[in-house]
């Protein structure tokens, strides 16, 4: 039996709520505010996270995007991101007419390195994005204080980090606007969705605008906007979600902490939580030498082991930056993640285990 990366925990509860939204005949809303499920998730998810309001779209793309467009981030503006991340994130930048710029991250946590951010500020620079990568807390404080000193906005890219805290506050509430994914295989789906959640009540009602065509009331296009919207099957789905995040949480913790415990002896890189923080454990990521041959013999025995990411955004085709990019570069090469999700069990956990030490110690 194959042990999948990531897989949604689908229930009773969930079906129940789309085939409802089906028989109700409302599949979506073009009002502002949105249809009653969408209004429920962001309910949900602004009180999970201690966030005034939250605003439901169609994908952690379109979060970013919104949020860009939010900012008012436009042709000839520098944003300043790591490439070691989902490329969603340097897409979003491009798809406003702005320039990605790339920054290298820290060994530690594989998140945006503050020092090098710091060199790549020009004039032109208007945005940083730091990704919460694998759940793993971005060193927030610090680059909150670069944003200030150099009056950058800062849009934190949470879609890997729902419930990963730092000093007990939430991803994505760090800045004024912080993105989530709802995509099938994160801690929370909706099967594709994402969500913006800001305290800023101006941000707010344009984000709604923003997600529906720039429009208020209907067919009165105020600002620039697209079709963002979640449909109410997706929000159905989330909304039931959200009702049992602590529970998804809960289970991948504790296989987290199980598999820290059997690979404690081996000489690979472990991942761990610094002081304060609180890893929502999306992804238990390794680092080993030998990692191509390590992921080949634990997908033979069934464990789908993956590389995020063996190539760094600046490094894929469409970009094709030459930049010097060291750790990331290194990261690319080394990484691993293995599955800790909440159907894997702990005859799975012994089994990565076992063909873990069989192979670090040949």
């Amino acid at each position: 039996m194959k042990v999948p990366i990531n897989v949604p925990v689908i229930d009773k509860e969930e079906i129940n709520e789309v085939r409802s939204v089906l028989l109700g005949k409302s599949l979506t809303s073009a009002a502002n505010s949105g249809g009653r499920r969408v209004q429920e998730f962001e309910k949900l998810l602004a009180s999970f996270v201690k966030s005034r309001y939250a605003i439901a779209v169609n994908s952690g793309t379109a979060a970013l995007q919104a949020a860009l467009y939010a900012l008012e981030v436009k042709k000839g503006d520098e944003v300043l991101l790591p490439s070691f991340t989902f490329v969603a994130t340097a897409n979003a930048v491009m798809s406003v007419g702005a320039r990605p710029v790339f920054v290298d991250i820290l060994k530690e946590n594989y998140t945006i390195d503050p020092n090098d951010l710091r060199k790549k500020i020009t004039k032109r620079s208007t945005v940083i994005i730091p990704v919460h990568l694998y759940g793993n807390m971005a060193y927030i404080d610090e680059i909150s204080e670069i944003a200030h000193k150099h009056n950058l906005e800062v849009i934190e890219d949470a879609a890997q980090s729902l419930g990963s805290t730092f000093r007990g506050r939430h991803s994505g509430t760090f800045s004024k606007l912080g993105c989530f994914s709802m995509y099938a295989a994160k801690v929370v789906t909706s099967g594709e969705g994402g969500a913006i959640v800001t305290n800023d009540k101006n941000l707010f009602e344009k984000l709604r605008k923003i997600r529906n065509h720039g429009m208020l009331h209907g067919y009165d296009t105020r600002i620039l906007g697209l079709n963002l919207r979640l449909p109410e099957i997706n929000a159905a789905i989330a909304k039931i979600q959200m009702k049992k995040i602590h529970k998804l949480l809960r289970r991948r913790r504790e296989n987290a902490r199980i598999l820290s415990e059997l690979l404690s002896d081996l000489d690979i890189t472990i991942p761990h939580e610094r002081l304060g923080e609180r890893v929502n454990w999306y992804l238990y990521t390794i680092a080993l030498k030998n990692r191509n041959k390590m992921m080949r013999e634990l997908k033979s025995k069934g464990i789908e082991a993956a590389a995020y990411y063996s190539v760094p955004v600046h490094k894929t085709p469409f970009y094709n930056k030459k930049q010097n990019l060291p750790v990331t570069e290194w990261a690319a090469s080394n990484v691993l993640s293995l599955p800790v999700h909440p159907l894997v069990n702990h005859e799975n956990l012994l089994q990565m285990s076992k063909v873990l030490h069989q192979v670090t110690k040949s």
